[in-house]
């Protein structure tokens, strides 16, 4: 498969891409994008040096000047974009993917992200043609920009706690460890972290909160220490995403994360926008509308999200993949937020997280089951639109949807993934026999 995906390059390092292979990306980035300064940062993966310096070689051929802000997470990266008033930025990682893969995740002005429908597939086209552009009369300048403790305050700003707090956090070796810098040297929020040094060979576990055996160092050092943490935190490599524990270690939905952290910020924006995605619990709905704010379905996807956010001035936005996106923070991604949001909500009274997570869980969810076939994706997602069309209501704004909730108590999505060749399914039901039900039967259409 190709290395530029539906929202990011990626691949395996010394096999899918090198050194050349990033002077040349960034080379067609710089030709497509028409950037004069760019934010480039970088993450503690081993091969992330020599593909930075491959990849602010290309933009400082094409004289471009590059804002080097070292090692960083991908939410520093876009907070670095939208307050040194860049013309776009550069984060290279590979996210949660294990230490043999990297990549990059490109932006323009403001933060505002560079995907496969938007322009990746445009650069794709520039580097293999090798339409890359001419040499620069005046090679770009390369800068050292140390934004940390800016990103530290400006997090820190949307902190409004009631009362102490510890908190377990778990940084997975990887740059989660950099958000903490939020975090350090404050009264009203303490923890104890697993795994808080750097190592881009990633020993310990995976740096990945949606794989539920990477939450179990974590939920162990919680329910070893009965009454100590609040709740527990998981980032992923980049920390662009956080998985949440309660204080007796169990894990909380992504989208229950989503409605509290909704809850809690309409109450200083009341009437305002926020974004659920597609596949979370029915759940996350009603509770931003008895909050008085606008739900509002979104596609999965970063780049599909935010952009429907900028286009109704949504306030915030979550996705079923732990990302949380804040219009405080560009519109983007802020995992340490994200973790102060939640302690907003905990330090507020005096019950515990898994009381306030309780009465989220009202419905029959199936979780996203994944299937590979033999038909088309595209030929079995005709089919179920096909199947249920005149039955119930269905929608194409991420694969297709049908839902049949006001009439018979369920829901479902089917959708292709972006990055494997899978068909994902999403369903839920009012009660577990509904789910189990329809689950079966969408299953029996996808597989036949």
């Amino acid at each position: 498969m190709s290395i530029f995906k539906a929202y990011d390059i990626r691949g395996i390092y010394g096999k899918d891409l090198d050194e050349a292979v990033f002077e040349k990306i960034a080379r067609a980035y710089a030709k497509f994008a028409g950037v004069k300064k760019v934010v480039v940062a970088r993450d503690c993966r081993k091969s992330s040096d020599s593909l930075f310096a491959a990849f602010t070689k290309g933009l400082s051929d094409a004289g471009v000047d590059v804002l080097d802000i070292g090692l960083a997470s991908t939410p520093m990266s876009y907070f670095a974009n939208g307050t040194l008033k860049a013309d776009g930025s550069v984060m290279i990682t590979a996210s949660h993917n294990t230490k043999e893969w990297n990549g990059c995740k490109l932006c323009r002005a403001g933060a505002v992200p560079i995907s496969g429908a938007t322009g990746i597939k445009d650069i794709e086209k520039l580097v293999m043609t090798g339409d890359l552009g001419e040499d620069a009369a005046v090679k770009g300048k390369v800068t050292k920009v140390d934004v940390s403790a800016e990103y530290a305050a400006h997090v820190r700003e949307f902190a409004h706690m009631k009362r102490p707090l510890h908190l377990a956090l778990d940084f997975g070796n990887g740059m989660g460890i950099a958000e903490a810098a939020a975090f350090k040297n404050q009264t009203m929020l303490t923890y104890d972290s697993l795994f808080g040094e750097y190592d881009g060979d990633f020993p310990n576990h995976a740096a990945n909160p949606l794989e539920h055996e990477t939450l179990a160092d974590l939920q162990k050092l919680i329910r070893d220490n009965p009454g100590r943490y609040a709740f527990g935190v998981a980032y992923d490599g980049d920390a662009d995403r956080a998985g949440f524990v309660d204080e007796k270690g169990e894990i909380i939905p992504m989208d229950f994360i989503t409605a509290l952290i909704a809850q809690d910020l309409l109450k200083t924006n009341p009437g305002a926008a926020c974004f659920y995605d597609l596949r979370s619990t029915k759940a996350a709905e009603e509770a931003i509308a008895e909050a008085g704010g606008r739900p509002m379905m979104s596609r999965v996807g970063h780049s599909f999200i935010k952009a429907q956010m900028r286009e109704n001035d949504a306030i915030f936005a979550g996705e079923l993949s732990g990302h949380y996106y804040f219009k405080a923070n560009f519109t983007a991604e802020s995992s340490s937020m994200a973790t102060y949001a939640l302690a907003n909500i905990v330090s507020a009274g005096d019950r515990p997280l898994s009381e306030l997570v309780a009465p989220l869980r009202r419905y029959a969810q199936s979780g996203e089951i994944n299937s590979r076939t033999t038909t088309p994706p595209a030929e079995i997602l005709a089919r179920i639109k096909a199947n249920y069309a005149g039955k119930a209501r269905v929608f194409e704004l991420d694969g297709v949807s049908v839902d049949a909730w006001e009439t018979e108590g369920w829901w479902a999505n089917v959708r292709m993934s972006n990055t494997e060749p899978l068909v994902r399914l999403n369903l839920e039901g009012r009660t577990k026999e509904i789910m189990e039900a329809r689950r079966d039967e969408f299953l029996a259409q996808i597989r036949a």
